[in-house]
């Protein structure tokens, strides 16, 4: 199974190559250097403001906890789900992770990561909603919209059997570890406890529960923002409302390629596709794609260099003898 990501990133990149060669390398090339750096400077910054709200939404979940390792959880989380051949829910993992060296208790990082992905999935569904109704009043005829009305009630019911799963399979995991009851079996019987009381304890903050999924609607609505500025420094003239339209068919469209990752591949023929309905060359609509790529890149490395330093520094104090000692008052969650 540990080949399916790598040969999926690998026919992802050829496809991405193939597709810069078919429509004329250098056009492309010059295309990406007209958004210049200072442009590109603002993507970048504009996604980082977005970060930082999506990490109060997640911070929400956990009152009191300190802002800044909910902040550099979620540039983890964001960096190993778009920069390392990984899916987003390894990205997760790591940044479940990074709240963990922060201090936070492991089944409450576990927990509220899971929460809060799944609120951001059900914002990314009312988003994907917006865009089926703006499609539907820009492009009455369009040919795609029944498709995607059809696979957003099905993503809608997964969604709400996946709330349903956190709720109640938890306690069926939980019953089964406790009737084995033998030693690991007792570790993990306590792991799952504390991980449904968790997930239990995050749902029971209602407020906690709308904020977060207003603000993550309002960073899918806002990232558009993003597009728009590109395309306007690409030279093309499209309204908010539609890109916004052709931003939602393409993450609905990453929605289900979740084996592929960081949607290699897809995401720049899905571009090319999609933009060519609305008046995008696929010189334009390829160059998109690839200036997200840049900004994930140049935001993300940075993300994940300091967080693998932090977390080979720790390892190191735990196994040389004399290191520094970790500083008092921080647990170590690490085993």
């Amino acid at each position: 199974m540990k080949a399916v990501p790598i040969i999926a990133t690998l026919a992802g990149l050829a496809l991405t190559a193939a597709l810069v060669v078919v429509f004329g390398a250098g056009a492309v090339m010059r295309s990406f250097l007209a958004v210049g750096w200072r442009g590109f400077a603002v993507i970048c910054l504009i996604h980082l403001g977005l970060v930082a709200v999506m990490a109060m939404a997640w911070r929400g979940l956990v009152p009191g906890a300190p802002v800044a390792a909910f902040l550099a959880a979620r540039l983890v989380r964001d960096g190993g789900s778009e920069v390392l051949p990984l899916s987003p829910i390894g990205g997760c993992v790591l940044g479940a992770r990074a709240l963990v060296l922060a201090g936070i208790p492991g089944p409450v990082a576990a927990a509220s990561t899971i929460v809060d992905l799944t609120l951001e999935f059900f914002a990314k569904l009312a988003y994907t909603a917006l865009g089926l109704v703006l499609l539907v009043s820009l492009r009455p005829g369009s040919a795609i919209t029944a498709p995607l009305a059809a696979g957003l009630a099905v993503a809608s019911v997964a969604a709400v059997g996946f709330v349903a799963a956190q709720r109640r399979g938890l306690h069926l995991f939980d019953r089964v570890a406790r009737a084995l009851a033998r030693g690991w079996a007792e570790r993990v019987a306590a792991g799952a406890v504390a991980l449904r009381a968790a997930v239990r304890a995050s749902y029971e903050r209602k407020a906690g529960l709308w904020v977060g999924f207003v603000l993550h609607l309002f960073c899918w609505i806002s990232g558009t923002l993003e597009a728009w500025i590109a395309l306007r420094l690409l030279g093309s003239g499209l309204p908010f409302r539609t890109v916004l339209v052709i931003e939602s068919l393409l993450y609905a469209l990453r929605t289900f390629a979740v084996v592929i990752p960081n949607a290699v591949g897809l995401q720049e023929g899905a571009y090319v596709l999609v933009g060519a309905g609305f008046g995008l060359t696929p010189q334009v609509a390829l160059v998109l794609s690839l200036v997200k790529r840049a900004r994930d890149l140049a935001i993300g490395l940075p993300a994940l260099g300091v967080w693998q330093f932090v977390e080979g520094g720790r390892l190191w104090r735990r196994r040389v003898p004399g290191a520094t000692p970790r500083q008092p008052g921080i647990p170590d969650r690490s085993s």
